[in-house]
């Protein structure tokens, strides 16, 4: 599922539209089986990061309330292609799966757990953190 931000108007598409997207049930069970995700996510973007988290947590819900500025500021203030993904695993039928492969294959047992890539390679990992750290994970 992709929820665009921004949309623009005419038929180009070489106006940058910074988007938050869903990562699929195709795209974990890809990770869980690859030990990774996809370079088609990782490396979608100059800079990517995935948010794993579960819905009730309420450092995710913070977060939540700044994601959306930090894509806008990072892709067209400062000019930084970026992609992010998301998923809230708690709400899916195959949570205990995807649980198993965050915590014992990534390496992580909290929520939100954020993975970071620059040009399809991880370069940082942190969980909870704010606007600012979030954007300069991504662009120091």
């Amino acid at each position: 599922m992709i929820l665009p931000q921004y949309s623009t108007t005419g038929p180009s598409y070489d106006i940058l539209i910074p988007m938050i997207r869903t990562l699929t049930e195709t795209d974990c069970r890809s990770a869980i089986a690859r030990g990774e995700f996809d370079p088609s996510i990782i490396a979608s973007a100059p800079m990517v990061a995935v948010v794993l988290t579960q819905s009730w947590c309420p450092q995710w819900r913070f977060m939540q309330g700044y994601l959306r500025d930090a894509d806008k500021k990072l892709n067209e203030t400062m000019g930084k292609r970026t992609d992010i993904y998301v998923l809230e695993y708690d709400k899916e039928s195959w949570y205990e799966e995807f649980l198993a492969f965050k915590e014992d294959t990534l390496g992580n047992r909290e929520v939100p757990y954020i993975r970071y890539y620059r040009e399809g390679r991880l370069v940082g990992e942190t969980n909870f953190i704010s606007s600012q750290g979030f954007i300069s994970r991504l662009t120091t």
